[in-house]
């Protein structure tokens, strides 16, 4: 079987494929808390996650008698996001609350170490709009861009990374590029420790604060709320 058959067969069944997108936000999870959200028994979460790792999709890490999961890398994230874009919208709130979360994940979330949803999207399109990123024929960072990374998020490329500075994400709620790499990644970290965003639930969903709608629209002329 070839490399990408292989892969694709990890993806193909419906537990391992909701661990992959529970881990979309960016943290560690145990056996047992993704046993609880894909709602099987803990010994088939243990031999699912274990096929995972194997297949290089998720890494693992023990802390005493508990076992922790998290997405392999960008890279892995990626994939998952692109398949989750490309696949049938099929998504129905089974109730309110269920409904609630999928609103307030189509507005922001995050994607492993990045945003998404309409505040993703509006984040590329600002930066785009203001010649920090160019989008002739793919993503490109200009030296305004570069600039602009240094002094508003103390960030700098370093030259031995293999991570790209910055890759379009097809957004799976927008169908619109939002921003990955080095650079969306710097964004969000500066959003979380600045308090632009904030966490809500113990999902992927994030909430624009006041503070952050004013730092989005003085950095960026963004309208954000």
């Amino acid at each position: 079987m070839s490399p990408l058959a292989e892969t694709a067969g990890l993806l193909a069944d419906r537990t391992r494929a909701a661990f992959c997108l529970a881990l979309l936000d960016g943290r560690a999870w145990t056996a047992g808390e993704l046993a609880r959200h894909a709602g099987v028994r803990a010994s088939t979460a243990s031999e699912q996650l274990t096929r995972l790792v194997e297949g290089g999709l998720l890494a693992e890490e023990r802390q005493g008698r508990h076992r922790y999961v998290r997405l392999a890398g960008p890279e892995a994230a990626a994939l998952i996001e692109a398949l989750a874009s490309y696949a049938p919208d099929a998504t129905r709130p089974r109730n309110l609350s269920h409904s609630v979360r999928l609103d307030a994940e189509a507005r922001a979330r995050t994607c492993y170490d990045h945003l998404a949803g309409r505040l993703g999207v509006a984040l590329a399109d600002a930066m785009i709009a203001r010649d920090l990123v160019a989008a002739d024929s793919g993503l490109s960072v200009t030296p305004a861009g570069r600039n602009w990374l240094a002094e508003t998020l103390a960030y700098r490329h370093p030259e031995d990374t293999r991570r790209p500075l910055v890759r379009s994400c097809l957004d799976r709620t927008e169908r619109r590029p939002h921003l990955a790499g080095a650079l969306g990644a710097a964004l969000y970290a500066a959003a979380m420790e600045r308090q632009w965003v904030r966490r809500v639930g113990s999902g992927r969903a994030v909430k624009v604060t006041p503070a952050g709608s004013e730092a989005f629209r003085e950095l960026l002329g963004m309208r954000v709320g």
